[in-house]
Order: structure tokens, then C-alpha cells, then sequence
């Protein structure tokens, strides 16, 4: 598995009142704000244009990767290191450069989605049997993982197939998916995340022509992408078509009905029209959903970590747990809130476990985390 640090994560726009992305960061209710409005003349770049490689790239490509060997094992490696390498095309992570294959060339920044979509068109040239990749739902962990993650309802990469071995190329290297894991999806679906993004990011500047245009094209790869479906609903709304935008959120709740994003948008919409028993059913319905899902359990856990409500923490960290057992990243936030709390003989249960689960490129970090509360335990006793 090659992967290079970085956070990344597709979009889907959560509030009415604000472009915030990802799942769990709506804003209250009452909060509005009008966002400046421009008029784009947005131009979507065909499926050709997205994946057209320039042709010095290309040649790059072909002097970097596939002149230096036949084996399609070193062609996968030389490609990594042609992608990131100053000699190469010293690649840059960005998060909001959702680019074509050539605007990647010319400005050398990507996204995880510019960057899967780079990735597997580069690979196919070289040979290399590869794929566009969906992630449910994933948590990425993001500068430390004691300091902060974010909880994305969707996470795309990139597959590939070398001699009958598969691997997983990611651009973020702390990600946990979800238990389904990467599922190969079509080109069209690849092109729809792409244009869905695009959409989003016009949306969030405030530039509704544009976003309209993207979100268009989005669906017209494929009509069953939920997410767009949600980011029309957001986009109807603030244009003021109310019933348009019930339709829309209507559509992607068919598509997907435990979308946070869509349950969120889709109730306060209802309560936005005074239709407050819909509003409190889907408020119902996405208590239920977050209560079974682990990375939404997670994040409750997280927040009232930092707010040093520790209590709580615990409950949601051992619910993150127990209905996701095998990630150690659950078992060392628990651990973690153990410790502050002052139950040491469960943080210690807990570390040793995330430890166990984390295999060797956790074994060096978890051990020392041991080792600190062992130095801790130890002073403590020889205060008394």
C-alpha cells in the first residue's frame, strides 16, 4: 500500500444557513446567513477533458515509469515516486483543488478525488490494472490524532491489481473506512463524484449558476449518487424554490436514507416551512441511524472529549467500540478519556488493545504511550 500524508475528503453540503462539508457540523437553526451571490458562466469539462493527459506528461510518464522496467510491480512504485518526487510532478495536496488531469499538471495540486482520478489514469497508461474506489463512510484523523478528526460520509482512492495481488493507493494515510471497505465504482460514478464536487465548491463561494451547472452534470453521469441530490436540495433552498428543494432531499433519502447530511437538511427544511411533526420524525430517524453507527458514536465521544465532558466521552467511545471492535483508533480514544478520568487499569486494557489491532505501523506509537503511563503510574506512587 503507497500512500502519501494528507486529509481529504469528498464533499456534501451539510446546512442550509452555512457551506459547512462532511456530516455532524450543522449549524443551529436559527443561524442565517446570506452569501454573496455571483453569476458564472461555468464552463464543465466533457469526461474527455477530465481524464485527458497533456503531453508532457506523458512523456514524463513514459521516461519515468514505463521505460525503467516491464515488471508492473516497479512500474506501480516508479509511478508513486513520479507523482510526488521533485523530479516528477511533485504533487501537492489541496483541498479544494478538484482538477481535471491537466489542470493537476499545470498547477501540481490535487485533492483526493483530483488525485485518485490522476492516479488511475496514469496506471491504465502504464499498464497497471487500476480503479476508482467509494468509501461509505471513513474517519480521518488529521495533524495529530489527539488533536482533532473529521467524520466524511464519503471517501474515494484508488485499487489496484498487480499479478493477482490487490492493493489500496489512498492519498490519506490516516483514514479508517468503514466496515464494507473500497468498492470499485464505474467511470460514470467517478465522473460523478467529480462533478458533484465541483458543484460544491461553486455552491460555497456563492456562485449558483456555476453549482447548478456541475450538479447537472453530476447527475446526468449517474442519477443515483445521493450526495448531489442533497447539494441540489441546499442549492434550491438558498434560491428560494422550497418545494424543489423538498423534492431534491426527498430524492437522495430514497437514494441513501441514513445520510446525516440529508436528514439534517431535509428536517430543517421542514421546520423551516412550519411542518414540525416531519421535521421531529426525521430528527428520530437520524438519532437512530447515529446511534448505530460507530463513526458518528466516535465524534460525539470526541466532542465531549474537548469539552472535558468525560463521562460522556466514555459512553460514546465504548459505543464506537462496541459496534466497530477491530478499530484501534476507537479503543485508543477511549483509552485516551480512561486516563483522564483516572481509570488507569482500563486505559491500560485499552491502549494494549489498540495495540494489538494496530499492527506494526502503530506498534512503536502505541508502546510508547504505554511506557508514558507506566513513567506517570510511577510517579505517582512515589508522591505518596
Amino acid at each position: 500500500m503507497y500512500r502519501s500524508a494528507a486529509h481529504c475528503l469528498t464533499l456534501s453540503l451539510l446546512a442550509f444557513c452555512a457551506p459547512a462539508f462532511g456530516a455532524g457540523q450543522a449549524l443551529p437553526a436559527d443561524v442565517v446567513t446570506t452569501p454573496t451571490i455571483t453569476v458564472s458562466a461555468a464552463r464543465v469539462p466533457t469526461p474527455e477533458e477530465v481524464f485527458a493527459i497533456p503531453a508532457d506528461l506523458r512523456a514524463m510518464l513514459q521516461k519515468q515509469v514505463i521505460q525503467r522496467s516491464y515488471s508492473r510491480d516497479q512500474r506501480l512504485q516508479a509511478l508513486v515516486e513520479m507523482i510526488f518526487d521533485q523530479h516528477g510532478l511533485d504533487l501537492q495536496y489541496d483541498a479544494n483543488a478538484t482538477y481535471t488531469v491537466s489542470d493537476i499538471w499545470q498547477h501540481r495540486r490535487a485533492n483526493c478525488l483530483a488525485f485518485t482520478l490522476l492516479f488511475v489514469t496514469l496506471a491504465r497508461e502504464a499498464g497497471i490494472q487500476a480503479r476508482v474506489q467509494e468509501v461509505g463512510q471513513a474517519v480521518s484523523w488529521y495533524q495529530d490524532q489527539d488533536a482533532g478528526v473529521v467524520y466524511s460520509v464519503g471517501h474515494v482512492n484508488a485499487g489496484v491489481d498487480v499479478g493477482g495481488r490487490f492493493g489500496t493507493v489512498d492519498l490519506d494515510r490516516n483514514v479508517l473506512y468503514d466496515r464494507r471497505g473500497p468498492v470499485p465504482v464505474s467511470r460514470a460514478r467517478a465522473l460523478a463524484h467529480f462533478y458533484n464536487n465541483r458543484g460544491a465548491e461553486r455552491l460555497a463561494d456563492g456562485d449558483f449558476g456555476g453549482a447548478r451547472a456541475f450538479f447537472d452534470a453530476s447527475v446526468a453521469q449517474d442519477s443515483r449518487f445521493a450526495p448531489v441530490w442533497n447539494n441540489l436540495g441546499v442549492l434550491d433552498h438558498r434560491e428560494g424554490n422550497n418545494e424543489a428543494a423538498r423534492q431534491a432531499l426527498d430524492r437522495s433519502l430514497q437514494l441513501d436514507g441514513r445520510q446525516d447530511a440529508a436528514l439534517t437538511n431535509a428536517s430543517a427544511l421542514f421546520r423551516s416551512l412550519g411542518l414540525t411533526a416531519q421535521a421531529q420524525s426525521l430528527e428520530r430517524r437520524l438519532k437512530s441511524v447515529q446511534r448505530e453507527d460507530p463513526f458518528a458514536q466516535y465524534m460525539f465521544g470526541a466532542k465531549a472529549e474537548r469539552a472535558g465532558q468525560l463521562d460522556q466521552a466514555i459512553r460514546y467511545y465504548r459505543q464506537a467500540v462496541r459496534l466497530y471492535d477491530t478499530a484501534h483508533q476507537f479503543h485508543f480514544g477511549l483509552a485516551r478519556v480512561y486516563f483522564l478520568a483516572g481509570q488507569l487499569k482500563r486505559a491500560d486494557r485499552e491502549l494494549l488493545r489498540a495495540q494489538e489491532l494496530g499492527g506494526a505501523p502503530e506498534q512503536a506509537r502505541y508502546q510508547a504511550k504505554l511506557d508514558s503511563l507506566a513513567r506517570w503510574r510511577a510517579q505517582q506512587q512515589a508522591r505518596r
